[in-house]
């Protein structure tokens, strides 16, 4: 059955709102004197940053390299750059090397990342949580990845636990945490994020343009900008560069040696559906082995839609490469057996729900709900959903042919410092990371320790 947003009472625009005591005279004075009004805030900002095409290249402060040459990581002044090189040794030693120079290059990564796992688990359980009972999901899950990732992930954790066990926050790591760390989009859950990809007649070269906004529990220290990571996956044909955080190995976000880029975007269950974690997969590790395995955006995609109903959590994944984009909706079992959503491969040509409005030709967007029609409708209620959906579609009807650059100030417009509307550019953005197929080039825009700014600096992390 088709199902037809029901839209609420929301604020989207950048209006300035008067509220209070205050009785206007006319429109441009308060009646004092001849004073202009002024806004005091702006929900947009028009700062000139300076973007162009291209991004800004960062030089390493310091490398460090595993005695092994398995693990090489490089110190850029926003984020790591980490090579790990499956062609020259086994999984478990490409694990163990990792979790080595980790703890070279960062000695305090324990001190700072340890209890954002922790504050993690507590949003997870409401403020408390009982560790065997985590211990519990986080093992099951592990048990239910392929062997070469489960060898990788023990050797990393074996190497930084260095023997703990258990779950306690204490500044350092245990192995159990450190699997917990492996899978929180499918044991715990971010929070937000968005994808728009852009191609033929609305980009200057005709080449498709992808841009990722992930949203994700920054942390109360914003640890989640202490240890941003490009990690290069040496293996041959099948080699993988994802964008992440340093020290786990699923994927959020990643483009493989073929082009085919791929991000996690979350959705749920509108319904609470319960969570069920036995006998199913952790979709980002199932993603990690799609981007290894496929060389279409097409074949990713129906791969993972053909997998969705074993995962533990709906969600969406935007995918592209340079003759496609896609969005998977993918639905867990548990809600399609309540006859409450479906798994599609969405593209631009895909009907969407009543109540939704996308004008642009030659543009695909993702916010957190399916929005296929017919499908889990996860807009009705939720203000978030909907006005970023709007947004995209304002902003991308008012510009004909899309530059990167234009990408760039598209993304960046709104003021993030903000509690009253709902925002694309949020104040939970941790990376903004662009792929122009034009030139294969791989942008990121990473929030660091400071927070989020609302002109970031865009920079070019390699080409595919």
């Amino acid at each position: 059955m088709d199902r037809k947003i029901k839209l609420p009472a929301i604020l989207m625009t950048g209006t300035l709102i008067l509220s209070g005591c205050a009785k206007a005279i006319d429109k441009t004075t308060l009646g004092i004197g001849d004073a202009p009004l002024t806004p005091a805030y702006s929900y947009y900002n028009n700062e000139d940053a300076g973007y162009t095409d291209e991004g800004i290249i960062e030089e390493a402060e310091a490398t460090y390299i595993s005695d092994d040459g398995l693990c090489t990581i490089n110190v850029m002044p926003s984020y790591l750059d980490i090579t790990l090189d499956y062609e020259s040794g086994d999984r478990r030693s490409v694990g163990e090397a990792y979790g080595r120079m980790l703890l070279e290059a960062i000695p305090n990564f324990e001190d700072v990342m340890e209890p954002y796992i922790h504050e993690n688990l507590r949003n997870m359980y409401n403020g408390t949580y009982d560790p065997q009972v985590v211990e519990d999901r986080i093992y099951t899950l592990y048990d239910s990845m392929r062997d070469e990732y489960k060898d990788e992930i023990d050797g990393l954790a074996t190497v930084l636990s260095e023997g703990r066990h258990g779950i306690a926050e204490d500044g350092q790591f245990s192995y159990e945490e450190m699997l917990a760390f492996q899978m929180v989009p499918d044991a715990l859950r971010p929070t937000a994020c968005s994808a728009l990809s852009l191609w033929g007649d609305r980009t200057a070269t005709g080449d498709r343009i992808t841009l990722r906004n992930l949203e994700w529990t920054l942390g109360s220290d914003n640890q989640m900008g202490f240890a941003n990571a490009v990690i290069h996956m040496k293996n041959g044909d099948r080699s993988i560069t994802a964008i992440g955080i340093a020290g786990m190995l699923e994927i959020i976000s990643a483009i493989n040696d073929d082009g085919v880029f791929a991000a996690i975007l979350d959705v749920g269950s509108i319904n609470e559906a319960p969570f069920i974690y036995e006998g199913k997969k952790c979709y980002t590790m199932e993603l990690r082995f799609a981007l290894e395995e496929f060389t279409t955006a097409r074949e990713l995609g129906e791969f993972m839609v053909g997998e969705s109903g074993d995962f533990t959590w709906c969600h969406n994944l935007i995918i592209s490469d340079e003759n496609d984009a896609f969005c998977a909706e993918d639905c867990v079992s548990q809600v399609e057996e309540r006859g409450e959503g479906f798994s599609i491969l969405r593209d631009a040509d895909t009907p969407i729900m009543e109540g939704l409005t996308w004008d642009s030709t030659d543009s695909l967007c993702v916010v957190n709900s399916f929005t296929t029609q017919g499908n889990q409708d996860g807009f009705t209620g939720e203000p978030s959903n909907f006005v970023r959906f709007a947004k995209y579609n304002e902003w991308v009807s008012t510009i004909d042919v899309f530059t990167v650059k234009d990408v760039k100030d598209l993304i960046t417009q709104e003021t993030v410092d903000q509690f009253d509307v709902v925002n694309v550019h949020s104040s939970a953005t941790s990376q903004l990371i662009i792929v122009d197929y034009a030139t294969g080039s791989i942008q990121v825009a990473f929030t660091g320790e400071d927070g989020v700014q609302d002109k970031p600096v865009f920079v070019e992390v390699g080409h595919y």
